[in-house]
């Protein structure tokens, strides 16, 4: 199934859905009207106090697609068109006002309607002059407003929800309506867009909105056709799929993760609800945040959401787990921006069992030892080790689209992941178990390699895994030896050419590290006679004629090598511990 039907069915099964035509948009100021068009009331609709209220979402006739000419909605707008008041500079108000009042006295200039009478009343008495009193207030400036009777505003009923103003809309919607035409999306005859609703909610796109099917180039054009003529998707196929979309964009929709620069919104399609939502509340769990883990407890049940969490990431097939589950069909769409349009990072559509698969797959491939503090890492996490400082907005354009599209598919990650990891640590010789844990995944799905284990493998003889654990002790050996407040290390100085370029490094090391073991044996006799064994453990699985000291490493002996020293480094970790328990058993 393709994105746009995908979406146009899962328009059916949203809760309170706007009719066709209308849209669910942010609206700030209620203004209750008499029946001759006085103020009656001015009530403001957001919800919280101060700086943090917001708009509440409301259905209302369909907003005019805006780019740089004045264009006003229908019975609503922002104030700057409804009242004719900014709070910026202005320059054009008086202009949006102007068009507002004119385009309502032509729409509604014969209705009988008392409300819209109301209405027209209040367009012909109003000046922004008044603004300055009470009760209207300052920061209402530039939110949206749409009028009632106040009669009717204790009922929540505005003036687009009277039979006669849905009667007006309906005729001026309909007014130049495309050709009709079979719809791709649907397959039925309809009038043909020529304008679909913009997108809104994707990170980083304009707050207008963007568009995700677009023409507006001669290139993109075929046989003299024009705009959305090139891909005959009906008005209600395209009102449907936005309104989905946008309703899944939503900060607090439940349905939209945010996956690096990729807005990802998910959706379950299936005729059995219970099991569509349950697999809806699971699947952001598995790539977000905890918070997503305590939404999903309060909503399904935190013993039922725990335990189904667990056998998932023990690797129990869903199937055991949830039999329900594994037959929901389900949807993810990653969404980026471009200039006033959207780009597709990832589409995936497949059943709820083979993407928990996938997942397992995923989860095992990050496994490492000793594990990460947060046993489950969101993958935004995974990606800020990728980029400079750690911060999100450095990671690698694409990165977490091509990753995501790869963890869904249980196809290969991305070689870009494993170039911007290894890029990291030679900049900054952090070799930490996130980063551990995306070389170990990289090397068993991508190269598959038997040499990529878990733990600490003493028996592994790969050079590039063998040298990682040889600068791993060197570096143990100088911290021995000087102590661990150390201005720089072999690791700070050296990680970088040692992993690329053994040869022109490790000459060097061993000549320092024999200094160091000669310090260390001044003090402490014993230990320089392990940490010698350490070595000697290490040098006796190389062989001299499979030149130990390569001139360079590739790319997968690179992450071996930053693999072994993360194994080997840790094991110094963990002995004292382990010899600490022992002396607690033995006495």
């Amino acid at each position: 199934m393709t994105i746009l039907s995908a979406l146009a069915r899962a328009y059916d099964r949203l809760p309170n859905a706007p009719p066709f035509g209308y849209s669910s948009e942010k609206i700030g100021v209620v203004v209750g009207l008499n029946h001759d068009g006085s103020v009656a009331s001015v009530t403001d609709w957001r919800d919280g106090e101060g700086r943090k209220a917001q708009p509440r979402p409301m259905p209302v006739p369909q907003p005019v697609k805006r780019t740089a000419g004045i264009a006003p909605n229908f019975l609503w707008d922002k104030t700057s068109y409804a009242l004719g008041v900014t709070a910026g500079e202005g320059r054009r108000t008086a202009d949006e006002h102007r068009a507002f009042v004119e385009r309502h006295l032509g729409d509604l200039g014969e209705s009988d309607d008392p409300g819209l009478r109301a209405f027209l009343s209040f367009l012909t008495m109003w000046s922004p002059e008044q603004f300055t009193a009470s009760p209207w207030q300052d920061d209402m400036k530039d939110q949206n407003v749409v009028f009632a009777l106040e009669s009717d505003r204790r009922a929540n009923i505005f003036l687009h929800d009277r039979p006669a103003a849905s009667a007006v809309w309906q005729r001026l919607s309909s007014r130049g309506s495309g050709r009709e035409e079979i719809c791709l999306v649907r397959g039925e005859p309809g009038a043909v867009a020529r304008l679909h609703p913009s997108i809104k909610g994707v990170w980083g796109a304009q707050s207008s909105g963007a568009a995700l099917v677009s023409f507006n180039l001669d290139a993109f054009t075929s046989y003299g056709h024009e705009q959305g003529d090139n891909a005959s998707v009906s008005e209600a196929a395209a009102f449907a799929y936005t309104t989905a979309l946008n309703r899944f964009l939503e900060r607090d929709s439940g349905h939209r993760i945010q996956i690096g620069d990729a807005s990802t919104v998910f959706w379950a399609d299936a005729y059995e609800a219970g099991a569509a939502e349950e697999a809806e509340m699971l699947f952001p769990v598995f790539f977000d945040t905890v918070d997503q883990e305590q939404e999903a407890e309060e909503k399904i049940g935190a013993k039922r959401i725990r335990e189904r969490l667990e056998q998932i990431r023990k690797g129990v097939p869903l199937e055991e787990v949830e039999p329900d589950l594994g037959k929901v069909q389900f949807y993810v769409l990653g969404l980026a921006p471009n200039t006033a349009r959207l780009s597709i990072r990832f589409f995936h559509s497949g059943n709820f069992g083979e993407l928990t698969r996938h997942y397992q797959q995923f989860v095992s491939d990050m496994r490492i030892e000793p594990p990460p503090r947060e046993p489950f890492p969101p993958l935004w996490r995974y990606l800020r080790e990728t980029a400079v400082l750690g911060k999100g907005e450095n990671v690698t354009p694409n990165l977490a689209g091509e990753w995501m599209r790869s963890i869904l598919s249980g196809t290969h990650y991305p070689l870009t992941l494993l170039s911007s990891v290894l890029t990291r640590i030679r900049a900054d010789g952090e070799i930490n178990v996130l980063r551990a844990g995306i070389l170990k995944a990289l090397l068993i799905r991508n190269f598959k390699s038997k040499e990529a284990s878990v733990a600490l493998d003493p028996a592994n003889t790969n050079k590039g895994y063998l040298l990682g654990r040889l600068f791993a002790v060197y570096e143990h050996i100088q911290a021995a030896a000087l102590g661990p407040k150390v201005n720089a290390t072999i690791r700070d100085k050296f990680y970088g050419s040692a992993s690329a370029q053994p040869r022109k490094v490790f000459h060097l090391l061993e000549s320092g590290s024999a200094n160091h073991l000669s310090k260390v044996g001044k003090q402490k006799p014993g230990y320089k006679v392990v940490l010698e064994k350490q070595v000697g453990a290490i040098m006796e699985l190389m062989s001299p004629g499979a030149d130990p000291f390569p001139a360079s490493l590739s790319a997968e002996d690179q992450a071996l090598f930053g693999l072994g020293y993360y194994h080997q480094r840790n094991e110094f970790f963990k002995k004292p511990a382990e010899a600490a328990v022992s002396r607690e058993t033995d006495a």
